[in-house]
């Protein structure tokens, strides 16, 4: 058995009731929801929330919401791991037999169904553990630069500092929207970034962190201009 979890707790404090907020006219955890059932790769889509309003929602929108999360695995020093962790070992006592576990972000409005359903089958190959999203730097990251408190310029990497950009290694950084995985990682607490990990790498137009009014703000923008290339 096949199941999305989606983490959605409602104690956000940058963005107060983030997960149900609307976004582009829709509760920002509608996108996550609707994603995951569209795919067709889920036998159950959970949600995992402490909070009746966003359980209310998410099942006007499908997904199921058969607990309540726990206060101590609600607040904000809860991981990840630790919300999925619950969430099998409920689904397990309930005689359902998990296999495989995707945890998908409530507040993810840019992932696609064809994202999830790369990721199924790159999860599927022999010797990989996980596969999650994730988008390429913009800029060189070896070209980095810092700050002292004095203001004056360092770089992290100054071996670079005469390298050609177009020399460097590209690097990538997770897309912060899924991960797919067996149930025996999760249940094992393996890091998601590791040999046995794999990604599915997607455009950086469609990836987009919103922790603050700013990104939020940003990501609506965004979100605008690419509705528009569908039309």
């Amino acid at each position: 058995m096949k199941i999305a979890i989606i983490p959605a707790r409602g104690g956000s404090k940058r963005i107060p009731r983030k997960n149900i907020k609307l976004f582009y006219g829709k509760p920002m955890i509608a996108y996550s929801i609707e994603a995951a059932i569209e795919s067709g790769c889920f036998d159950k889509v959970i949600v995992s929330t402490d909070d009746h309003e966003i359980a209310e929602v998410a099942k006007q929108y499908g997904a199921e919401v058969p607990f309540i999360r726990p206060e101590n695995i609600s607040d904000d020093y809860a991981t990840t791991m630790d919300v999925i962790q619950h969430a099998v070992q409920w689904c397990e006592q309930q005689g359902l037999p998990l296999t495989y576990v995707c945890c998908l972000y409530a507040t993810a409005p840019f992932v696609q169904s064809k994202d999830l359903q790369k990721g199924w089958e790159i999860v599927q190959q022999p010797g990989v553990k996980y596969a999650f999203s994730a988008t390429t730097f913009p800029f060189p990251i070896q070209r980095a630069i810092k700050l002292s408190n004095g203001g004056s310029v360092s770089m992290f990497s100054p071996e670079y500092e005469l390298t050609r950009s177009q020399d460097l290694e590209e690097s990538y950084h997770d897309a912060g929207q899924f991960y797919w995985g067996e149930v025996s990682a999760f249940k094992q607490g393996i890091g998601f970034f590791n040999k046995q990990s794999r990604i599915v790498e997607l455009p950086r137009k469609r990836v987009q962190d919103i922790d603050t009014p700013e990104d939020w703000e940003f990501a609506e923008i965004l979100f605008s201009m690419l509705d528009r290339e569908k039309s």
